[in-house]
């Protein structure tokens, strides 16, 4: 049976599921920066983590391939949830972490117009503002200081971009295949973890743009296998939270990750806020928390 959306009396712990999710990938920046100065790419850290996931989910459930092998709409999750990974990691390890952050925040936008797709959410008037909204604060975002089309003008927040639809579709997926085994959905988008960044690496090795991987020391060692086991835990709670709420109310709740990375990156250095950052990003959270009005917990 496929899991309902949460009522407000039972919406507390999805809500702080996705809470604690956001929490983890809004701090995530900084161990991958810190694996970065030991010569791993950040394509090759998201490829080792999820791969160390992966032996130890196999060695606790190993049917979970069976399941996997015989379900194709989980290759879906595979491409979303390896992609969100990839590009995420890559552009908050090579860019500026608030802006990057805020256009993967851009994701309630893309959840609106993908679940009107694929569940059938219905698109009102108020989804129409929120889709002008969240378009204008991108725009005021990526507007270059010296005139110009508000398109992407970097590597990083090209990843932004990508990741945050990647994401939305990952959310959706979820809530589409609800009824699904948790570890079976688990395996899906950790293996996506896994080979998405693994195949990208690779293509970029060859190209010359990304030198093989060199794993680090023991220290180096055990804070991948940390950051493996946080990303488990998120995972776990994205799962939990995302199959019981709204697509749209997952996607505001998230947005507690703009805080997380924006302050701690201010704190660290790793970011950069102005007045038309503030902007941007405060209509793109309008947006988003626009999707909240009416009931968080009515379905489609």
């Amino acid at each position: 049976m496929i899991t309902k959306p949460a009522g407000a009396a039972g919406a507390a712990l999805p809500v702080l599921a996705l809470v604690a999710n956001a929490f983890v990938w809004g701090v995530s920046w900084w161990p991958l920066r810190q694996f970065e100065a030991l010569g791993l790419h950040p394509l090759w850290s998201t490829a080792l983590i999820y791969a160390l996931v992966l032996v130890a989910l196999t060695a606790w459930r190993p049917g979970v391939w069976g399941g996997l092998a015989r379900t194709p709409s989980l290759w879906v999750l595979v491409l979303a949830s390896g992609t969100t990974n990839a590009a995420f990691n890559w552009g908050v390890t090579v860019g500026d972490v608030v802006r990057v952050v805020l256009l993967f925040y851009l994701m309630p936008l893309w959840a609106l117009l993908l679940a009107r797709l694929l569940l059938g959410e219905r698109l009102t008037r108020l989804g129409l503002l929120r889709m002008v909204l969240a378009l204008a604060g991108a725009a005021v975002v990526l507007w270059p200081a010296g005139g110009g089309w508000p398109w992407p003008r970097s590597l990083a927040e090209g990843l932004g971009l990508l990741g945050g639809f990647t994401f939305a579709l990952n959310n959706v997926w979820l809530r589409r295949e609800a009824h699904r085994a948790d570890a079976e959905r688990a395996t899906a988008m950790f293996l996506g973890g896994t080979v998405v960044s693994a195949l990208g690496a690779s293509a970029l090795m060859l190209a010359g743009r990304v030198a093989p991987p060199v794993l680090p020391g023991l220290g180096g060692i055990a804070g991948l296998v940390g950051l493996a086991a946080a990303f488990v835990c998120a995972n776990l709670a994205l799962q939990y939270g995302a199959a019981r709420l709204r697509a749209g109310v997952t996607a505001v709740v998230m947005l507690t990750e703009i805080v997380f990375a924006a302050g701690s990156a201010a704190a660290l250095g790793a970011g950069r806020v102005d007045a038309r950052l503030l902007l941007g990003g405060a209509l793109i959270v309008s947006a988003a928390l626009l999707s909240v009005r009416g009931g968080g917990a009515a379905t489609a």
